[in-house]
Order: structure tokens, then C-alpha cells, then sequence
């Protein structure tokens, strides 16, 4: 992962080191139980059992002490990184002018959320496991080689026999974990969808239809999930048979030596009770950190899936929003706004000039460039070629968050947030005296049971098309802007509605207000100074 904190990367380095150091506290605590079980054996008189449980103890609390450093350490950077990770795709997404390759809002809902907490197990489990598992068969193998040449042949011939299958399965366990992410983000697309048409799929019902298709890719999503614990069972059974044939090969030799019936495999000495103890007592931790490399091999698998996943939207070369500044004061007062041989995503713009109290019509067919000329001069998109000069100066990322501060944004899909109608509006600000009225939006409010403090859904639930479209017209006009851009105000409305709409458009424009809207409306149209028709020059291109 690219982005990481160095907070981030000295947790995870001590973490790891002190999880290495709290299992190596085991060979010293397995020494002092093999050394008091074979005095016991041997030589009763020479125990002290108060220096034995004392030894035992402190050691066991050493390491359990060890252990809860080694886990918080880890965690507070695993914490670390999912959030830098959480605040950078929060951070390009919101700055994107296009939306992203992986998928609607649900997909990257997932992605931020769900998918990244997949990466905890890994950062926490894995990275420790395979430090362990790297250094203390090593040294448990030497300590064998030291007493015993037969018991660190089984443990050699034993134990690289689990990292192969390891890899073998982990291959299938990758492959199966991406298709389980990829199945998430379409179903969280999905419900978001279908979340969004809640009410019209209600009206012309489609109830069932919509429950039998979550069914299906709930069940889609269960298959996939199950075929992953299937791999980690299998692979589970594999290291525990190879653990238990060595651990029990190694019991076998130790116990016939001791008792006398076996003679080799100990460099030409008699095994000792307190080697052979402690021996017996090193064989299961030899495998120990193969076991937790092997349950977090699995994690590993959906980690690199999600990591996978990052690096794609990462490579995604998409347009970002000039000007990433917030809270800058308006510009004042209404600069001239001009087109200067603007070509943006292979449209051609003709020459343009906009002065301060001015209405204009942008017409033509659909696909024309209406919408993003719109976008352009809002200065939320920089043009490929050409510059949008304000004052002669040009829309860029120093004067772009001056410049919308001063604008009015009237989209063509309304969107609302899961608050009162008054804060959808004026985002907690005080309205504006007369607004409401402006909007003609006092008639809504009577119909309304709690008026302007009634909660709107996110999409606008009690409301109709045409007064969701009022209130965006009041969100539009509250802050007195000096400009207003409106996207197809009057798509889709009534001849009553529309008119309502356009009237409070041409208001603001009688109070001295700029206005520039793309539509498709003659009526709308014809009310302003001038229009401006795209897609009639031979010049112009109209492939979008």
C-alpha cells in the first residue's frame, strides 16, 4: 500500500518484534519446565519448587505481557493505515469530476468500509506469523541439532512440506477472495439502486421482483463466501496432518530412547530426561507458527483482493475538481465571464462573453456539450484546450473556490440530504428574507405536515418532481449570488411547474442576477436575452 504513516510503520515493526520476542520467551520457559520434570525424575533433592514456579511464572508473564504490547502495537497501526486509506479515497472522490471504473456509490461504500477492514486481520496476523515462522523453527531446529540429529531430521523433513501446500491452496484462496469482493461491491451497488427507486418500484409493483433479485445475488454472494472457508478448511486439514505426524514421530523417538529400546539419533550419547522433555516440549512449537502463518494465509488471500482492488481505482486517470479550497469569500463584484477557445473532451465551444446581468439560453440536441460547458464555467472541470477567463484572468485552481462561492447551482437531478427541507436549503445558514416565496415554494410548505422543518429523504420523499426542483431553485438563490446556472430547470414538468419555475429564475434575473442555463424548453428559452445553440457550427463536434 502507498500510502502509510510513520507511526504507522514503527507500530508494525514493534508489534512484530515483540510477538518474535514473546515466542522465543517459550524456549526459556519450556527449558525450566523439561529441567524441573527431569529433576523430579532424577533427583528430587536438587528441585527448589519455589524457584521453579517463580521462574515458571515470571516467564508466563513476560510473555503474556509481551504479547498484549506486540497486539496493541499492532493494532493501533493497523488503525493507522485503514484510516489514511479511508481518508484518501474519501478525499480523490470527492475532488473527481467523473466517476469511478469500480462502480456506483455502493461499490465504493464497500470498498471504504467492509473491504478495507479486511486488511486489519491481515495487518495484525500475517505480518507477526511470518516473522515467527521465519525465525523460531530456525531456531527451534538448532536446538534439536544440538541433542539430536533424528529429531531434527523429522522436523526438517516435516515441516517445509506445509509452506508448499500452503502455497498451492493460498492460490485457489486468492482467486476465490476476489471473486468474493468483486460480488460485495455489486451487491452493495445494487441495493443502493434499488434503494434510490424504493418508492417508484413500490408504485408500479415490482415489490416481489426486486426481493427475488436480492434473493439470487444474496445466495450468488453465499456460494462465493463458502467456497473461500471451503480452501481454509482443506488447508486447516493439511498443516494439521503434517503437525501431528511430526509432532508424533518425534514423541515416538524421544519415548523409546528414554526408556532404553532406541540408541541412535543422539550423536553417539544417551538422551537425557531433560532433553528428551524439552524436546517433546519444542516439537508442537516448531509447528506453532506455521499453524499461524496458515490462519492468516486466508487473510493474506482477501487482503491482497482489496490491495488489488485499490491499485485499479488508484490507476484510474479521471479529472479533478479545480480549485480544492473551501470557505473562501465570494467574488465581488459579478466578473465578465468569457470563452477563450475552449475544446473539452473533444468538443470545440465557440467564442463567448457573458457580462454581469445577463440572461443566456444554451440550447442544441442532446449530447452536445451543454451540461459540461456548464460544469466549466462553474469551474468544477478545466477545459483540454482554451481557458474560461473571468475578468480576462483564467478559472483555475487560485480563484475556482472564490468563483463558486459566488455561484448558484441548479442541477438537473435533484439531490437532497436526510434533513429538514430548511437545512436543505440553507445548510444550517438563516434563509434569506423572501426566499421561499421567491421559489414559489409557499404553497409546498403548506402541504407539508411540519413545514419547513419536515425531513426530506435523500430523495426528496414527499415531495414531487416539480417541487424537489423549487427547493433546488431556493438552494440555488439563497447567499444572494451574483450568477445562477441552471441545468434543464424544466425538464419533465408540467406547463404549470414549469412556468412557476422559470418565473422565479426570471425574478432573480430582474433583481440585477446573472443567469445561464442549458435546456431544452423553447418557452424557457425565449424569455432570455439571447440563446446560444451548440452543435450547429460545422465546427463543433457533438459526441457526448
Amino acid at each position: 500500500m502507498r500510502l502509510q504513516t510513520a507511526s504507522s510503520i514503527r507500530g508494525e515493526g514493534l508489534g512484530t518484534l515483540l510477538s518474535l520476542a514473546a515466542s522465543l520467551t517459550w524456549l526459556v520457559a519450556a527449558a525450566v519446565i523439561a529441567w524441573s520434570l527431569a529433576a523430579l525424575l532424577t533427583d528430587p533433592a536438587v528441585l527448589s519448587p519455589v524457584l521453579m514456579a517463580t521462574s515458571f511464572f515470571a516467564l508466563a508473564a513476560l510473555r503474556a505481557a509481551l504479547s498484549a504490547m506486540s497486539d496493541r502495537c499492532l493494532a493501533e497501526a493497523a488503525d493507522a493505515r485503514i484510516d489514511v486509506l479511508r481518508q484518501e479515497i474519501a478525499t480523490v472522490e470527492a475532488q473527481s469530476t467523473q466517476p469511478s471504473a469500480l462502480g456506483g456509490p455502493g461499490a465504493l461504500a464497500a470498498l471504504a468500509g467492509e473491504k478495507l477492514e479486511a486488511l486489519r486481520p491481515y495487518l495484525m496476523r500475517y505480518r507477526p506469523a511470518r516473522m515467527r515462522s521465519a525465525v523460531m523453527p530456525l531456531v527451534i531446529l538448532g536446538i534439536a541439532v544440538w541433542h539430536s540429529w533424528a529429531v531434527a531430521l523429522v522436523l526438517l523433513l516435516a515441516g517445509p512440506l506445509i509452506p508448499v501446500f500452503m502455497a498451492l491452496v493460498g492460490w485457489a484462496a486468492k482467486s476465490a477472495s476476489e471473486r468474493q469482493m468483486v460480488e460485495i461491491g455489486q451487491l452493495s451497488d445494487l441495493l443502493v439502486d434499488r434503494l434510490a427507486a424504493l418508492s417508484d418500484l413500490r408504485l408500479i409493483g415490482a415489490g416481489p421482483q426486486m426481493v427475488d433479485g436480492f434473493a439470487r445475488a444474496s445466495e450468488d454472494l453465499r456460494e462465493r463466501t463458502m467456497s473461500v472457508l471451503r480452501i481454509a478448511f482443506l488447508s486447516s486439514t493439511v498443516l494439521e496432518l503434517f503437525s501431528a505426524l511430526g509432532v508424533a514421530m518425534v514423541a515416538i523417538w524421544v519415548g523409546f530412547s528414554l526408556l532404553g529400546e532406541l540408541s541412535w539419533g543422539a550423536w553417539g550419547t544417551e538422551l537425557s530426561p531433560a532433553a528428551g522433555i524439552y524436546l517433546l516440549l519444542l516439537a508442537p512449537e516448531f509447528f506453532q507458527p506455521l499453524r499461524d502463518l496458515a490462519a492468516a494465509w486466508h487473510d493474506r488471500a482477501a487482503a491482497e483482493a482489496v490491495q488489488d482492488e485499490i491499485a485499479g481505482w488508484r490507476a484510474e486517470d479521471r479529472p479533478v475538481r479545480v480549485g480544492q479550497g473551501g470557505g473562501v469569500a465570494a467574488l465581488t463584484p459579478q466578473p465578465v465571464l468569457r470563452l477563450s477557445g475552449v475544446v473539452h473532451r473533444g468538443i470545440a465551444y465557440p467564442e463567448l462573453s457573458i457580462v454581469p446581468g445577463e440572461t443566456v439560453a444554451l440550447t442544441g440536441p442532446s449530447g452536445c456539450g451543454k451540461s459540461t460547458l456548464l460544469r466549466l464555467l462553474a469551474g468544477l472541470e478545466q477545459p483540454d484546450q482554451g481557458a474560461v477567463l473571468l475578468d480576462g484572468q483564467p478559472l483555475d485552481d487560485s480563484n475556482a473556490a472564490a468563483w463558486r462561492a459566488s455561484l448558484g447551482w441548479m442541477p438537473q437531478a435533484p439531490h437532497f440530504l436526510n434533513r429538514s427541507l430548511r437545512y436543505n436549503i440553507a445548510f444550517g445558514a438563516p434563509l434569506e428574507p423572501g426566499l421561499l416565496d421567491a421559489a414559489q415554494l409557499a404553497q409546498v410548505l403548506k402541504a407539508l405536515p411540519k413545514g419547513d422543518l419536515s425531513l426530506l429523504g435523500e430523495r426528496g420523499a414527499g415531495l414531487s418532481g416539480g417541487e424537489a426542483r423549487r427547493v433546488t431553485l431556493a438552494r440555488a438563490m439563497q447567499g444572494a449570488p451574483g450568477l445562477i446556472i441552471a441545468d434543464e430547470p424544466t425538464a419533465d414538468l408540467d406547463a404549470a411547474t414549469a412556468k412557476a419555475i422559470t418565473d422565479g429564475l426570471m425574478r432573480f434575473a430582474q433583481t440585477g442576477g446573472t443567469l445561464i442555463i442549458a435546456t431544452h424548453d423553447p418557452a424557457l428559452a425565449g424569455r432570455m436575452d439571447r440563446q446560444i445553440a451548440l452543435g450547429k457550427s460545422e465546427d463543433l463536434s457533438c459526441g457526448i
